[in-house]
Order: C-alpha cells, then structure tokens, then sequence
C-alpha cells in the first residue's frame, strides 16, 4: 500500500538527505523562511516542483491548486486560499519572483472542453474551471493547432498567459513591479521530458528554460 511506503519513506529522509539538511532547517526555524521565490504550479501528482529544480528548504514558497491558475483580485471578505497566498509572499515575505508554471496533459485545461454536470460533488470545480475560460477562447480563437492534442497544449500555455495578466490585478505585485523590487515568469513544464520552456512576452512565445538568463 502506498501509505506504507509513506511512512518508510519518512524514516528514510530522517537517516539520510534531512541529516544532509539540518544544519539549514534549524537555521530556517531559528530565524524564519526568507524565500526569494514565489512557485504557483498545478496539484497534479505528476508535477514535483521541488524534484523538477532540484530545490531545497527555504528555496521556494510553493502555492499549489488545479490548474495552476491565479484567481483575480477581489477585495471582499470571501475565502480567498490562492490569494492569500500570493499576497503573504509578495506583502509579507517579500519574494523577487514570481513563477507561474504550467504543464502538459493538465487535467484542468482539457476539462475546460468537457461537459461538467452541475452536481453537488463537482460546483467547486465547475465554479473554478472558469478561472480557464479565457485560455480557452483565446486558443480556439487562434486556431494554432490541427489535432485535439495540439489543442489542449495550446491552452495550457494560454493559459500560463492569463494567469500572468490576472497576477496584474494584485495592488502589491503591480507596485514592486514598477519599483523592480518584483519579477513574474511564465514557465511551462513537459512532463514526458522535463524540459522546461519560459514565456518570452515580447515575442509572446515559448522558447527553452536554458536559453534564459536572468540580469539581477
């Protein structure tokens, strides 16, 4: 059972990789996380944010939800899990960046083409699904694909787009934008391969992580 392994697997990273790492957890404990990173990547198993970058403790504040999508800003008093993550990693922790990362076979963005029933056991999903719709109009609108398939990695990388554009309605993440205290990426991640492509927006494109540099 995969719960078995769990638990082995816990009493192996004590005897081996966190020994490697206390020294760097206690000093993380003692005088807090200072993450220079904010990751917002998708739920799916499939995606290891930490194991796809070779990350360590401390490295990264990781937001995860379906889709990886960034729901709009909303000043209200609703319960708002993505954007309170967002506004504790730019407001309070102070991140430099910000990466929004997709992926290939996202079970959400294909699921934007699927008829979902208005049942009680899916309205959350339903209701964030929506948080989609605009990739998908824009892919279709585009038309830049000839197969189904082609199709849903469109919107997928559309909608690493869209979500970038929504970070834009965050008051804090505009403001240290414009004082270049703050950087936003648009990353998308295949799984067959594990290559990592980054948005270029100013030829709005989708061009190999390691083609990247970055000028601090």
């Amino acid at each position: 059972m995969i719960l078995n392994e769990l638990i082995k697997g816990n009493e192996e990273f004590r005897k081996s990789n966190f020994l490697e790492l206390e020294e760097e957890i206690k000093e993380l404990v003692e005088h807090g996380q200072k993450p220079e990173v904010l990751f917002i990547g998708c739920s799916d198993s499939r995606v290891t944010p930490d194991l796809m970058l070779n990350s360590k403790p401390g490295d990264m504040f990781i937001l995860r939800n379906v889709g990886n999508f960034v729901p709009p800003y909303k000043h209200d008093e609703d319960y708002h899990g993505s954007a309170a993550a967002i506004e504790y990693a730019v407001a309070v922790l102070k991140v430099k960046h910000i990466i929004v990362c997709g992926h290939s076979h996202c079970g959400a963005c294909k699921s934007l083409y699927e008829d979902i029933p208005d049942t009680e056991s899916l309205i959350h999903i339903k209701t964030w699904l929506r948080l989609g719709s605009k990739a998908k109009e824009r892919t279709l609108k585009n038309k830049k694909f000839t197969t189904e398939e082609e199709m849903y990695r469109a919107t997928e990388r559309n909608s690493i787009r869209n979500q970038l554009e929504n970070l834009l309605t965050y008051p804090d993440v505009v403001k240290f934008l414009k004082s270049g205290e703050l950087k936003i990426h648009g990353w998308y991640y295949d799984i067959e391969t594990a290559r990592i492509d980054y948005y270029d927006q100013e030829d709005d494109n989708f061009k190999p992580l390691s083609e990247f540099t970055y000028e601090a």
